[in-house]
């Protein structure tokens, strides 16, 4: 698995963030069953450059606290069966690796820190849940309604909670 980090950031993170993020992001792919060694890219920003991203993807000039890139248009979430002819492989695999393409995430830590003060948990919590919370949605979830809001708040708990990784 490729798991591409950068941090553009200036804000310091205060613990071993590479280490632990890929623990969530290979978590997530495991409990969702994915077949394939994946690659996904995840980079920190602070607010102002999140907002500019938010703006010119979504129409909303605000600060948020992350945001996904899916590759994939799945039908059902995580439903990996749909890689069965060379189209789709060639669509969504990169062909030097031979990995699934599955996105990026984009976090902003200064978000994260201002949640984790206001939910009364570390950073370090909260930007592990984000990045659980954005592989859920790179592989095809989405919280629109009330029941899949639900299965990923669900998932979301199984990744962390897998991993020890608990509101401190």
């Amino acid at each position: 698995m490729t798991i591409l980090m950068e941090n553009e950031a200036d804000e310091k993170i205060d613990f071993d963030y590479e280490k632990l993020l890929k623990k969530v992001i290979l978590k997530a792919v495991e409990l969702e069953q994915c077949p394939y060694e994946c690659e996904v890219n995840l980079t920190f920003m602070d607010n102002n450059g999140i907002r500019e991203l938010n703006r010119d993807f979504r129409g909303l000039d605000v600060p948020t606290d992350v945001l996904s890139f899916p590759m994939i248009d799945f039908d059902k979430p995580a439903d990996f069966t749909i890689f069965d002819d060379d189209n789709t492989i060639a669509m969504y695999f990169n062909p030097e690796s031979g990995e699934l393409l599955l996105g990026d995430i984009v976090i902003s830590t200064e978000r994260a820190k201002e949640q984790a003060e206001e939910y009364g948990h570390s950073l370090k919590r909260e930007i592990c849940f984000l990045t659980a919370h954005s592989m859920l949605h790179l592989m095809g979830y989405d919280h629109i309604d009330e029941n899949e809001k639900t299965v990923m708040e669900e998932k979301q708990n199984n990744i962390l909670n897998s991993l020890g990784i608990t509101r401190d």
